[in-house]
């Protein structure tokens, strides 16, 4: 996962039995939480993420930012048999620039592996987990929790604030070999009870047939004791970006608590810097999520499509809700001073006239679906991508709304899989590239009514 000395998984799909026994782990007096200005990591989220051996430097989480999908990113924070010890990058101050750019981080610990995997250990000084069964596996157990305390102590010197999910990266192994499995399964249960005791949240990553069919078996088993990790990052290279896997059924560890690692080892390009990486669906926390937001005393704003309107005539009357809706958002832009009662009269149209003169439209009495996109986008103009969420969001969807095309997104004020594919249709008819982010020739564009 994210090594570039990377071992084939485990693919086989074996039967694992039930894991007995009650966890045991020594109580330790419990820390006061890290003390971080950071937010909590990944937060709620729900869009694409990379993860990779390295760190990468400022300049390539820049052009990456600018120019890719992703809004996550893997780090390796902890343990001794992780393939790149050395994070040349990796610091404190890597960290809060990253979150104050808009990354979510999803933060890893590769340290003791299950003892039947033969590509561990990798080095001299990484033991690998204790098959012992002696008192129910009790040093298997301390293995966990001392790696815990190495992970919350190294999320800590990194500024991840308490809260933040801990993904302990268990490498796929023989789900057959009954101590082995067992002894994997009670040391990711002792580490996840402690980084819980720490104030973090945990997470396990595997490979869906062996370390993820083992602890969905110990799931269904629901064995005394055993402490489960709360989100599941699961490697199934099956190409498909979502959580879903034939290892395991969709009722648990659900909803927002799974990450899939869809795609393996390969490289992508973006902003012209190349970074070999896994690819991974995430979907954390309660998923992106827009609060509500109310206009003008609650004057519904948000339809599913935005028609021209024009004065009132002996064969028309304008829709009093899209007028209503139309005198609300030019109060809210600055450009109506009149009542919003859904009256398309002569005080509207000049708002209207003044609107259009400012904005580089033909001035007119009629409000056009063009007109529509210039309003929606005279707001903020962020660069929004997949897994955004927010206001900004929700005026982007109006936007693309405004249009008489068939692809019209839900106003949800999240960049889901109906606004992306909505985008990518708009970017293409204007020949533009059709990548699915709202860059800033995006707003250009709809401020311009296009």
């Amino acid at each position: 996962m994210g090594d570039f000395t990377r071992f084939k998984y485990v693919r086989r799909a074996l039967g694992a039995g039930l894991i007995s026994g009650v966890v045991g782990v020594a109580g330790l007096a419990m820390p006061s939480p890290a003390a971080a200005a950071n937010p909590v990591t990944p937060g709620n989220f729900t869009g694409y993420g990379f993860d990779q051996c390295q760190a990468p430097s400022q300049t390539a989480m820049d052009r990456w930012w600018q120019h890719s999908n992703f809004g996550a990113v893997g780090i390796y924070i902890a343990g001794n048999s992780r393939g790149c010890r050395t994070q040349t990058n990796l610091s404190a101050t890597w960290v809060r620039k990253q979150q104050a750019r808009g990354w979510r981080l999803l933060p890893i610990t590769l340290g003791p592996q299950a003892s039947c995997n033969p590509h561990f250990p990798r080095y001299r000084d990484d033991p690998r987990i204790s098959a012992n069964s002696t008192n129910q596996y009790a040093t298997a157990k301390r293995q966990g929790v001392n790696q815990a305390n190495a992970t919350v102590d190294a999320a800590k010197r990194y500024g991840i604030a308490a809260g933040s999910t801990m993904f302990y990266d268990l490498e796929g192994f023989d789900i057959g070999n009954q101590r082995c499995r067992e002894s994997a399964m009670w040391f990711v249960s002792a580490w996840s009870h402690r980084i819980k005791k720490l104030g973090y949240r945990p997470g396990m990553y595997s490979s869906a047939s062996s370390g993820i069919k083992a602890m969905y078996d110990v799931w269904h088993a629901q064995p005394r004791g055993f402490v489960y990790p709360a989100d599941l990052w699961i490697a199934d290279w099956d190409g498909r970006a979502g959580t879903s896997t034939k290892y395991i059924p969709a009722k648990p560890w659900s909803p927002h608590r799974r990450v899939k690692q869809y795609r393996g080892p390969h490289k992508e390009t973006h902003g012209g810097t190349t970074i070999e990486i896994d690819s991974n669906y995430v979907d954390l926390g309660r998923g992106s999520y827009a609060r509500p937001v109310t206009h003008c005393g609650g004057v519904p704003v948000s339809f599913t499509a935005y028609p021209a309107l024009r004065p009132r005539t002996s064969s028309y009357t304008p829709s009093p809700i899209y007028t209503k809706a139309l005198e609300c958002m030019l109060r809210e832009r600055g450009s109506f001073g009149g009542p919003i009662d859904g009256t398309y009269d002569a005080g509207l149209v000049r708002s209207i006239n003044a609107w259009q003169r400012s904005h580089g439209l033909t001035v007119r009495k009629t409000w056009t679906m063009g007109a529509w996109k210039t309003l929606w986008a005279a707001n903020s103009r962020p660069l929004l991508k997949r897994g955004s969420a927010g206001e900004t969001v929700r005026d982007l969807q109006r936007a693309l709304s405004a249009t008489s095309a068939p692809e019209r997104p839900k106003i949800t004020g999240v960049l889901d899989w109906n606004t992306q594919v909505a985008l990518v249709a708009y970017q293409k008819r204007l020949g533009r590239t059709a990548n699915g982010m709202a860059t800033e020739v995006t707003w250009y564009d709809l401020a311009h009514g296009r």
